[in-house]
C-alpha cells in the first residue's frame, strides 16, 4: 500500500487531480464573484454637488425624492457656483450637479465620470421630478467619447493589459526558462510596451473607439502589463508551479470585478470598491479613465499603486531569485512542469 501511494504522489495524476479540484471550484468563484459585484448594481454613496438654494419647496421635494429612491445613498456636498461644481466634476469629486433655481432644477450628470451611475441618476431623476411636480432639466455636463457610449472600452483595454502582462510571464517562464533574473525583467518590460503599444494602437488608430492621449495611455497600459507579469513571476517565485492560482485571484477574480471599469465604485458593493483602487486593475482604470476624460487632473493615486505592485513583486523576485524555477546558472523544474518530468509541459 505505501508503494503504490508513493508511486502515485510521484505520477502526474496526483497534481491533474488536484487541479481538477481546484479548477471546478475557480470556475464557480469566477462566476460568482462577476455575478456579485456586476449583475445587480446597487448605490452605496454617490457624491454630488448641489448650487443654488436648497430651502426652497421645489429643491426640498426633488432631494426628498431622490434620496428615498436611491435608498439614502445621495451624498450632497454644496458648491458656491456653478463653476466650483464643474471643477468638482472635472477632479472627480462628484458625479453630479444639482442646481437649485427659481423655476426648476437643472440636473447635470457627468457619464464619463461613470456611465453606470449617470444612467441610474437619469433614469431616477425623471419619475422622481414627476412625482414631486418639479420640473427638472436633465444634461450631461462629461458625456462619453462617440466610439464608448457604454463606457466599457477602458476596461476591456485594462482587461487586456493585464491579462496578457501575466500570461506574457507564464510563457517566458516556459518557453524561455533559462533566462537569468534580470533578463526576465528586461523582457517582461519589452514586451509589456510592444503589447501595449499595440492595444492602444488598434482602439485608437485602428477602430476608433476612443481618442486616446496616446502617449499617456501607452505607457499607462504599458506599467500595467509590467506589474502584472511581474506579480506572477513574484508568485513564481514564491510558490513553483502554482503561481497561477494567486495571481489569478488576485488580478482577474477579485481585481477586474472591483476596478469600477464595468460598474462604477459607487455601485459596487462597498468594501470590494475601496479594495478595487488599490489593486493593479482597479489602478490601471482609474489612471487611463483620468488622462482620456479628465486629462488636466490627473492623480498619483493609481501610479503609486501600480509603482506598489511592481516594486514589491521586483524586489521579492531579486530577493528570492536563486528559488525562482528558471535561469541558467540554475535551471529546475519550471513553473509548468513537475519536478522530473522535463521542460516541455504547459503551464496553461
Amino acid at each position: 500500500m505505501g508503494e503504490r501511494w508513493s508511486a502515485f504522489t510521484a505520477s502526474p495524476f496526483l497534481p491533474a487531480i488536484v487541479l481538477t479540484f481546484i479548477l471546478a471550484a475557480a470556475a464557480g468563484l469566477f462566476a460568482g464573484s462577476y455575478t456579485y459585484n456586476m449583475a445587480n448594481p446597487t448605490p452605496h454613496r454617490i457624491p454630488a454637488a448641489v448650487v443654488g438654494p436648497t430651502g426652497t419647496a421645489n429643491a426640498t421635494a426633488f432631494v426628498s425624492g431622490m434620496e428615498k429612491a436611491l435608498n439614502g445613498s445621495l451624498e450632497l456636498h454644496r458648491y458656491p457656483s456653478d463653476a466650483a461644481a464643474r471643477r468638482g466634476v472635472e477632479e472627480q469629486e462628484v458625479f453630479a450637479i444639482l442646481t437649485f433655481r427659481t423655476d426648476r432644477v437643472d440636473f447635470a450628470v457627468a457619464g464619463a465620470a461613470g456611465a453606470s451611475v449617470a444612467q441610474l441618476l437619469t433614469e431616477t431623476a425623471l419619475p422622481v421630478a414627476r412625482a414631486a411636480g418639479v420640473p427638472v432639466r436633465i444634461s450631461d455636463v462629461k458625456p462619453l467619447q462617440k466610439g464608448d457610449p457604454r463606457g466599457l472600452a477602458l476596461f476591456y483595454v485594462s482587461l487586456a493589459a493585464v491579462v496578457i502582462g501575466f500570461i506574457g510571464a507564464i510563457q517566458l517562464s516556459i518557453h524561455a526558462s533559462e533566462l537569468n533574473p534580470w533578463e526576465r525583467i528586461a523582457f517582461t518590460a519589452a514586451y509589456s510596451l510592444l503589447g501595449a503599444f499595440t492595444i492602444a494602437s488598434v482602439v485608437d488608430w485602428w477602430l476608433g473607439a476612443l481618442h486616446l492621449p496616446f502617449v499617456e495611455s501607452w505607457l499607462i497600459l504599458a506599467f500595467t502589463m509590467f506589474t502584472s507579469g511581474m506579480v506572477f513571476t513574484m508568485f513564481n517565485t514564491l510558490m513553483g508551479r502554482w503561481a497561477m492560482l494567486p495571481t489569478w485571484v488576485l488580478l482577474v477574480m477579485l481585481g477586474n470585478p472591483s476596478s469600477g471599469g464595468a460598474v462604477s465604485w459607487p455601485l459596487l458593493p462597498s468594501l470590494l470598491g475601496h479594495i478595487g483602487r488599490w489593486l493593479p486593475p482597479g489602478a490601471s482604470i482609474n489612471a487611463n479613465h483620468t488622462a482620456v476624460y479628465f486629462g488636466n487632473a490627473q492623480h498619483v493615486f493609481p501610479f503609486a499603486v501600480l509603482a506598489g505592485w511592481a516594486f514589491v513583486s521586483l524586489a521579492v523576485f531579486w530577493s528570492w531569485r536563486r528559488r525562482h524555477p528558471g535561469g541558467r546558472e540554475h535551471n529546475p523544474a519550471h513553473a509548468g512542469t513537475a519536478p522530473g518530468t522535463g521542460a516541455g509541459a504547459s503551464a496553461v
